[in-house]
């Protein structure tokens, strides 16, 4: 490893405070493209990096490696290592819809699931929620049963360390108070395991795949797109699901279009040409 590399590794550890995750991610690239290239990194120049990417198809993987790159250049020429560094723009990743379950197919499911036990009632209430409340998976398994006021949920741990308060639908808070008549363990949170812990990211994983085929993510996009079909505002949308800019919410009005198109094709008497 280079002495640019290793000074570039230690200012994104020391000053930037990255996530391991990230940094770890950073080093493995850049010692990658160091390997490629047989000399220093800080001697690389456009043509080294066009050469090194060709090597990747997929646009994602692009834009990580050139977010590692671009960024080693850019400490390299403040901290003077270099005079000059080569820099490439991201490649245009087009964004995917998300996936959104039908209000039937979540309620066919939910008949699917066996009351036998405090753990059926469980399952039961707990897709119920995230669909009803559009939470983050992460801020679901840190619900307390005192963050249910009324019929009101308030969240606690949103990113950013913001609280917002989201009203439950009936059937999510009756389906609730099933579970927790039912519920053999003691707790302050709401959703446990079998054994009585804090239920965790994989079993809320676990449980949204074995009924729904899904992630419990694709209930909080189903919340919003409910919503928004619905004629919701998308700022009150925002709001409900806790997204600091408008911005990250508008994907749920692409989903709005591709709705109004598709009734259009099947229930409009010219979508099939005339004749």
């Amino acid at each position: 490893m280079s002495s640019a590399l290793e000074a570039y590794l230690e200012y994104i550890v020391i000053a930037k405070g990255l996530s391991k995750k990230s940094i770890e991610a950073y080093k493995r690239d850049l010692e990658d493209f160091e390997r490629f290239l047989k000399k220093e990194l800080s001697k690389a120049d456009l043509e080294d990096v066009l050469d090194y990417l060709q090597k990747y198809d997929n646009r994602n993987t692009l834009n990580r490696k050139l977010s590692a790159i671009n960024s080693f250049f850019s400490f390299c020429l403040k901290e003077d290592f270099i005079k000059d560094a080569p820099s490439l723009k991201h490649f245009h990743t087009s964004k995917k819809l998300p996936i959104v379950l039908e209000y039937e197919d979540i309620i066919k499911s939910l008949k699917l699931i066996k009351k036998d036990s405090w753990i059926g009632y469980r399952d039961f209430a707990f897709i119920l929620f995230l669909y009803a409340s559009g939470a983050r998976v992460s801020e679901a398994i840190e619900v307390k049963k005192d963050d249910i006021v009324g019929e009101w949920l308030k969240i606690r741990s949103a990113k950013g360390d913001k609280q917002r308060m989201v009203p439950l639908a009936d059937s999510a808070l009756r389906a609730l108070e099933e579970y927790l008549d039912k519920r053999e363990k003691k707790s302050e949170y709401l959703w446990l395991n079998y054994k009585g812990d804090k239920m965790s990211r994989i079993t809320a994983y676990k449980i949204t795949k074995k009924y729904l085929g899904v992630s419990p993510h694709a209930l909080r996009h189903s919340f919003a797109t409910s919503l928004v079909l619905g004629g919701a505002d998308l700022r009150v949308v925002q709001e409900l699901l806790g997204h600091s800019s408008i911005t990250t919410t508008q994907i749920y009005t692409h989903i709005k279009q591709k709705n109004l198109e598709q009734t259009v094709r099947k229930y409009h008497p010219l979508a099939n040409g005339f004749s």
